[in-house]
Parts: C-alpha cells; sequence; structure tokens
C-alpha cells in the first residue's frame, strides 16, 4: 500500500499517468539495449582490427599512432623512443611496431629498434620483457628479446656511441632515397650523391 502511493506520487509528480510512463521506461530499456548492442559491436571490431594488425590480445596501455604520445626514456641505457604500441599480455608488457617496405621480411634495422623499445619498457617498468611484436607489411613477427638480440642492441649502441664521440659517422649504404629523406643530412659529409 505504501509503495503503490509513493509509486503515484512519482507518476504525478512527472505530470504523467502510468500508461505514459511504462511507456516511456519500455524505450528507455530499448536505448540502453541498443546502446549495449553498439557497445559489444565496437568492442568487437576494435579486437578484429587488432588482430589484423596483429597486436596481441590485452590491453593497450600506449599508443602513439592516433594520437603523439609521450616519449619513453631510459636513463639506465640513455635510450629514448616511441613505440607504436605497447600491450599488457598476460604479466608482460610488449611493444609492437608497426613498419611497411620493400622485401618480404622484416629489415635488421627495423628488428634493432624494436629491441631498443624492448629494453626501454624493461627500464622503465622494472618488468622482464620477453618479446616484441613487429608488423611488416601487416605480417605479425614476435621477435624474442633474447640474449643474442640483447649483446647485438649492446654492441650496436656502443659502435655508434664510439661514432659519436670521435665525430667519425660512416654511412653504411648506398641508396640515394635514404640519403635524401633521411633527417641527419644536414651533418652528414658522406651523403650519396646522384650520378649524372
Amino acid at each position: 500500500m505504501v509503495l503503490w502511493y509513493y509509486a503515484s506520487r512519482f507518476f504525478w509528480f512527472f505530470g504523467g499517468d502510468f500508461i505514459e510512463l511504462l511507456f516511456v521506461g519500455i524505450l528507455l530499456i530499448i536505448g540502453a539495449v541498443v546502446l549495449f548492442v553498439y557497445a559489444a559491436r565496437m568492442f568487437f571490431s576494435v579486437r578484429e582490427e587488432k588482430k589484423s594488425f596483429g597486436i596481441p590480445d590485452g590491453r593497450i596501455l600506449y599508443s602513439d599512432l592516433n594520437v603523439p604520445a609521450e616519449p619513453l626514456l631510459s636513463k639506465h641505457s640513455r635510450l629514448i623512443g616511441k613505440p607504436d604500441y605497447i600491450v599488457r599480455k598476460e604479466k608482460h608488457c610488449i611493444p609492437v611496431e608497426i613498419k611497411s617496405g620493400g622485401g618480404l621480411h622484416p629489415h635488421e634495422s627495423q628488428v634493432l629498434q624494436l629491441a631498443v623499445y624492448c629494453q626501454i619498457l624493461e627500464d622503465v617498468s622494472g618488468v622482464f620483457v620477453p618479446e616484441g611484436i613487429l608488423v611488416y607489411n601487416n605480417v605479425p613477427y614476435t621477435i624474442p628479446f633474447d640474449p643474442k638480440l640483447r649483446f647485438e642492441l649492446e654492441s650496436v649502441m656502443k659502435t655508434m656511441r664510439a661514432s659519436l664521440r670521435n665525430d667519425v659517422v660512416q654511412r653504411n649504404h648506398q641508396d640515394l632515397a635514404r640519403c635524401r629523406y633521411c633527417s641527419m643530412k644536414r651533418y652528414c659529409t658522406d651523403l650519396v650523391r646522384e650520378k649524372h
């Protein structure tokens, strides 16, 4: 009896009778169901898109693709970089880098770039990074951040830092396009020249 009294006061307050308010309630429920279905479709659409790019299932913690992100800095390794994504997969964070280009497989420089992101992420998070994912021409490659790649990365960093200290940087290619679009060409004294 008391419940009926308060319900009738509620309906009277909103200026409608029971049937009108029931109709409004049903419309609100239908709207909620439509929003739920839309959200579910978006969730599965994003999941499929992640899968098509080779991004593993997991929560995306960082993205530099749609909105520029802050660079990650490792003071320990003296490295800085911005991977395309960082995904939390089980207990690990995995950097994901998306590349395109000619050739059937990723280039060594792209693998080393991914290794840099693995090292930065490991230093910043303090958690072991077992691998990174390099999506090359829409094909995902899982690159283990194993002792061999760690040693190669350390060796390349030592060589690069020694070259910078000695002001002697030697070009390691004959590709005119690489020189033409290189961000460091204004400092370089060994550019590839066009043949006339």
